[in-house]
């Protein structure tokens, strides 16, 4: 077995991009802590990775709804001596028209794709930067820019993780941590269960594949990553539209003449 690059710590690792991020990290050289709900599949992928690649993996089951559960996931994250990776992979949906989802399905939402995921990288964010190193991976999605009908607090929930993310590079760029927000368009997964998708199947990408060019971008420095997304210019252009909006209104604590009676 090769020097170990240190562990990961992935959560929603029992299926989708989480088991796909765990085997590409054990390819890479990295030991694992697989965080998911589904102990039985977690030992099922622990037990294949080790075959394959050697790695140590350890597994936790944990429901990252509850705040146990995430309490425990954030003292690993505090205490474990060779934790060097967090990916935050674990994630929900609660779609469908806002009169028709239960507000606990659209809590548990919130609980797993905002609150559980700045717990978790707070805490890996504090221990990587007085250890000058470390790397933070948030899964956000391309329906932050697209504030849809029948998934509004999914994209909410997704235009925070990029927020989020942003702030915590701009926060840590001098303390040598990586914080890298990948954000998919459709991807192959159990994400939409026995439900019908509302995307042709063409513009879907495999969880293997879509882990391959977010670490391929993370090798690259590319810190917010769309992996579809063909013409980088276009993001870039958002980018300087977002600094001319800030910079617009930031200029005077006045009203705009236009709400003048």
């Amino acid at each position: 077995m090769s020097q170990s690059k240190g562990f990961a710590l992935v959560t929603g690792a029992s299926s989708g991009i989480g088991a796909a991020y765990a085997a590409r990290l054990a390819e890479r050289g990295h030991d694992l802590i697989l965080v998911a709900r589904r102990l039985d599949r977690l030992e099922s992928l622990a037990d294949q990775l080790r075959g394959l690649y050697g790695r140590t993996v350890e597994t936790v089951q944990a429901d990252l709804a509850n705040e146990p559960d995430v309490a425990q996931v954030e003292n690993i994250l505090s205490s474990h001596p060779n934790v060097q990776m967090l990916v935050n992979c674990a994630g929900l949906g609660a779609l469908g028209p806002a009169t028709s989802p239960a507000a606990a399905a659209v809590g548990g939402m919130l609980k797993v794709n905002v609150l559980a995921l700045t717990q978790l990288s707070l805490a890996a964010a504090k221990r990587f930067a007085a250890a000058k190193s470390g790397t933070i991976i948030n899964i956000g999605s391309v329906v932050a820019f697209m504030p849809v009908a029948s998934a509004g607090g999914y994209s909410g929930s997704k235009a925070y993780v990029l927020n989020f993310s942003r702030a915590l590079q701009a926060e840590l760029a001098e303390s040598n941590v990586t914080v890298q927000v990948v954000m998919p368009g459709p991807v192959r997964s159990e994400f939409f269960g026995d439900k019908p998708s509302p995307f042709p199947e063409h513009l879907f990408m495999d969880s293997e594949m879509l882990v391959d060019t977010a670490l391929i971008a993370l090798e690259q420095g590319e810190m917010v990553c769309f992996p579809n997304l063909q013409e980088i210019e276009a993001w870039q252009a958002v980018e300087a539209a977002r600094g001319g909006l800030v910079k617009g209104f930031s200029q005077t604590g006045k009203p705009a003449p236009r709400y003048s009676k």
